[in-house]
């Protein structure tokens, strides 16, 4: 991760902040007296305002380990650029086995992307977005991915700022 995380880290006061469930799973432990289930859930939540966090809830109930998920995403929110309603540049992320693309589109394209990653571009409040996933498909990994990739994203403000220089020297090189 780049070392903008921990400036881009936000506060949950003041925020209303919506929940979308990314995936459910039930899982199985075997123990000497049978199978005990219990339930995994991966959750975004966001503002839609360029705020957005992931969580992990595990509980022996679906209820509850959603609330568990939600209470962790909370604790994981990052502030994302947002440029009329899209990201400002392209960006290529990977987290595990899951490698996706992020490309900026014209107003009224719409979010064209997978299950988990349209959650969570979603849940930040972006609009029009290309976005691609390649290699695996596991949703954990696609959450964490398309998060590595949004903590990358700067705007040209930020990214004058680093450098230095002048706004109009961003751009005219």
């Amino acid at each position: 991760m780049s070392t903008n995380s921990s400036i881009r880290k936000v506060k949950t006061s003041d925020l209303e902040l919506k929940d979308r469930l990314v995936s459910i799973q039930r899982v199985t432990k075997v123990t000497k007296g049978g199978r005990t289930f219990s339930f995994s859930a991966i959750v975004v939540v966001g503002n839609e305002d360029g705020i957005v966090g992931h969580g992990l809830g595990k509980a022996n109930e679906v209820t509850t380990a959603i609330a568990k998920g939600v209470e962790d995403a909370k604790k994981n929110l990052i502030k994302v650029p947002v440029i009329n309603g899209t990201i400002p540049h392209e960006q290529v992320s990977k987290y595990g086995g899951a490698t996706i693309f992020l490309k900026p589109a014209a107003g009224g394209t719409g979010v064209k992307a997978g299950g988990a990653m349209r959650a969570v571009l979603e849940s930040v409040g972006i609009t029009d977005v290309l976005a691609k996933s390649k290699g695996s498909s596991n949703s954990h990994n696609l959450v964490k991915a398309t998060f590595v990739a949004l903590l990358e994203l700067r705007d040209a403000y930020t990214v004058s700022q680093h450098r230095g220089v002048s706004l109009e020297k961003v751009f005219n090189g």
